[in-house]
């Protein structure tokens, strides 16, 4: 009999979130899993890892189910950390990250801690899988991913991945959609303003906002692909060297 595949999950919208709460229904349904997640929303922390404080994991039990349940009151990267050298026996054969309440599509991955988790996996030696939904909402409906969900971790199971490469894949805020698109990342970023306040106290403090620009007009990108309904599923290469500005590199007189 075949064994069944050791699966991590992690998120950064906190253990309680309902994104992960689906995505270990979805998992549950597949092989043998273990949650480590932090304790608290943690979105926007992109990869950082606790050096200066105490980290905390705990065994829990939130929800029903055979899955085995810790919180942390680390990073999204510091949780797949405790994991692979505390808590799991063997290195997992699937991680998979999210459901993501809110997009990680083009630039956003850079600060996503649902991603960033996926990617920390993905240094490990472990296959991953981000995932998000274009819905911000506590609330928001997940149920129509979860096939999806199913479908691209088995075939990530089945085929793996190259070393170095995690998936990042987004979903419409929808309930039905036209299909998959494989595609790139959108050159796009945000465009920010600081909206600057004074306290009662007469202490000066920022709140950060902005706007999302996308220059990208290619209809081979992920922000096509969400704007038209299609999920989007990026491969993602950790490696940040430009190895084509090498050679040019290499000719100046440094």
């Amino acid at each position: 009999m075949n064994k069944k595949p050791l699966i991590l999950v992690v998120n950064d919208d906190g253990i309680t979130a309902p994104g992960i709460r689906t995505l270990i229904a979805v998992m549950n349904e597949i092989g043998d899993v273990v949650v480590v997640a932090p304790d608290s929303p943690q979105s926007g922390m992109g990869h950082a890892v606790t050096i200066n404080e105490t980290l905390y994991c705990n065994k829990v039990k939130i929800d029903e189910g055979p899955q085995q349940e810790y919180k942390s009151t680390g990073t999204p990267a510091d949780c797949v950390k405790l994991a692979v050298s505390e808590i799991l026996d063997r290195k997992p054969d699937l991680c998979v990250s999210g459901i993501n309440h809110g997009s990680n599509s083009s630039i956003n991955v850079i600060y996503s801690g649902t991603m960033s988790a996926a990617v920390e996996a993905g240094v490990e030696g472990i296959p991953a899988i981000g995932f998000s939904l274009l819905d911000y909402s506590w609330n928001a409906n997940f149920q129509p991913l979860k096939k999806y969900i199913k479908k691209m971790a088995l075939n990530v199971l089945e085929n793996g991945l190259p070393d170095g490469v995690v998936l990042n894949v987004n979903f419409p805020n929808n309930t039905t959609f036209e299909g998959i698109k494989v595609c790139r990342q959108a050159r796009a970023n945000w465009v920010e303003e600081f909206d600057r306040r004074i306290n009662p106290q007469g202490r000066v403090y920022y709140w950060l906002t902005g706007k999302f620009v996308n220059m990208d007009k290619g209809e081979d990108t992920d922000e096509w692909a969400l704007a038209n309904n299609y999920i989007s599923v990026v491969p993602v290469q950790f490696d940040l060297t430009a190895h084509y500005f090498i050679p040019k590199l290499n000719n100046w007189d440094l």
